[in-house]
């Protein structure tokens, strides 16, 4: 399965109050529909005919409204509440205190050219009203700036995209699974995960022994058609050239085994036992066949860091885009505020500046023979912005890290194995020592874009995680 980045679904919502123009309902509806649909998302309505002009005013009309979204339940992922004008909160509160899914609050401003009681709108006052009302109930919900805003503008639209990235977090999020290929390596105790912990937050955790996988590998016949699609593929991903021709057989192989488990299983991201089986065992190292499941938006992250192949998978809802998980690796220079991101090669290439090079892996040639560790892809990570995080486990509680950065186009020795990029992070020095005093590890997940506001907001308001801003507040 892969990362599902289409625009969300909203089942929308018209707040009114008796007294308040019935009028403006209308026009409402046709803008709100009309502009969320040019947004590419798609919309549902309560028929206009079912309450007085298709809105809520009473808690009548809230029951109402209530049993339809129940009826409409799995086809919306968002509400969007539109007051037009200042809106029934008691009834706001009955259509909405069991819809399950985000919720964004949006007010139209008055114009103060008409401010008669034909006209005015005070859903300026209505929303704060609805929001308390909200509060006392504990209905989440999201409000973004300016406090009242036209559906008509471009803010509007920022909004929305803000909201819609909230909302794939959290659908995608809260039912995942995500598959274990291997023990976790005795010498990484700093990648150990609560998998209880997991399951109380929703997020089933699949294991799979190695040797079970590794006697799979070994029955995938080069003439069969996954096989030779897998070959395929992966020629036609990177540059294998200088890869022995009996070692990519075998890594093809083992891409077929992986791809079948992944399909089998349902998983949204999976995370590798990467070392040093794959290398005694199989004769070749894994991390090109993560970065091409990467490239796909198949998240998997390697030394069996099933943390932040949760991290990655929920930072690839958010941006809509790959995501990469990579070591804190190395200072740059004396810059406080810049160090190399690298990993031996499981960056997906949408994220590299071109096509990698399959190589033996520079470390773990010295342990086995070099030619059964080929499988590095290696390169170099393009510059761009980023949003990164990590996750850990701790009194079976989920506890993120995030913040935002960049690659720059600085230069790395020639030498350096593996993928890396020179990242540039404001208040890099405060992130790593909130790293070393949370005890988080020393991996990170990477997602191209600036998105530390959404992604956070799902994952501490709407599904309840502990999350850090060692940067300060996003």
């Amino acid at each position: 399965m892969s990362v599902d980045n289409r625009k969300t679904t909203f089942a929308l919502f018209f707040g009114t109050r008796n007294g308040f123009p019935g009028a403006l309902m209308a026009s409402a509806r046709d803008e709100m529909s009309r502009t969320l649909t040019q947004l590419g998302h798609e919309v549902l309505m309560l028929d206009e005919n079912a309450t007085a002009h298709g809105g809520v005013c009473s808690l009548a009309e809230g029951r109402i409204y209530a049993d339809w979204l129940k009826s409409n339940e799995g086809k919306f992922d968002g509400v969007i509440l539109c007051l037009p004008n200042f809106g029934d909160e008691n009834g706001a509160v009955a259509a909405l205190k069991h819809a399950n899914v985000p919720i964004l609050v949006q007010a139209y401003p008055d114009e103060m050219d008409k401010m008669s009681p034909a006209l005015r709108r005070d859903a300026f006052c209505g929303k704060l009203s609805v929001m308390d009302v909200f509060r006392q109930n504990g209905v989440k919900f999201t409000a973004l700036k300016p406090h009242t805003v036209s559906p008509l503008s471009k803010t509007f639209a920022d909004n929305v995209d803000y909201f819609d990235r909230i909302c794939r977090v959290v659908k995608g999020v809260k039912e995942m699974h995500v598959g274990a290929f291997g023990a976790r390596t005795t010498d990484f105790k700093t990648v150990r995960i609560d998998e209880l912990a997991l399951q109380s937050h929703g997020i089933t955790m699949e294991t799979f022994d190695l040797s079970s996988i590794f006697a799979q590998t070994e029955k995938v016949s080069e003439s069969e058609s996954a096989f030779k699609a897998k070959a395929e593929r992966l020629t036609n991903y990177t540059d294998f050239s200088r890869m022995p021709k009996d070692r990519f057989a075998k890594l093809v192989q083992l891409a077929v085994v992986i791809d079948n488990y992944i399909n089998d299983y349902k998983l949204d991201a999976v995370a590798l036992r990467c070392w040093i089986e794959m290398q005694s065992v199989l004769g070749v190292s894994v991390c090109v066949l993560l970065s091409e499941l990467n490239d796909r938006m198949i998240t998997a992250s390697c030394e069996l860091d099933v943390a932040n192949a949760i991290t990655m998978y929920a930072g690839s809802l958010a941006s809509g885009q790959v995501s990469a998980c990579l070591d804190w690796n190395n200072n740059y220079y004396d810059d406080e505020n810049k160090c190399i991101l690298f990993h031996c090669g499981p960056v997906p290439q949408t994220m590299m500046t071109s096509k990698g090079c399959v190589t033996e892996h520079g470390i773990l040639g010295n342990v086995e023979p070099p030619e059964r560790t080929f499988g590095c892809n290696v390169g170099r990570i393009k510059p761009g912005q980023f949003t990164f995080s990590s996750m850990m486990t701790e009194k079976g509680n989920l506890k993120f890290y995030m913040g935002e950065g960049g690659f720059t186009s600085d230069p790395i020795a020639e030498d350096f194995f593996g993928c890396a990029g020179v990242a540039e992070i404001p208040n890099l020095q405060d992130v790593l020592l909130h790293i070393a005093k949370e005890g988080h590890r020393h991996h990170v997940s990477v997602t191209p874009g600036t998105f530390a506001g959404p992604f956070g907001e799902a994952l501490s308001h709407y599904l309840g995680y502990e999350v850090h801003y060692p940067q300060g507040r996003i």
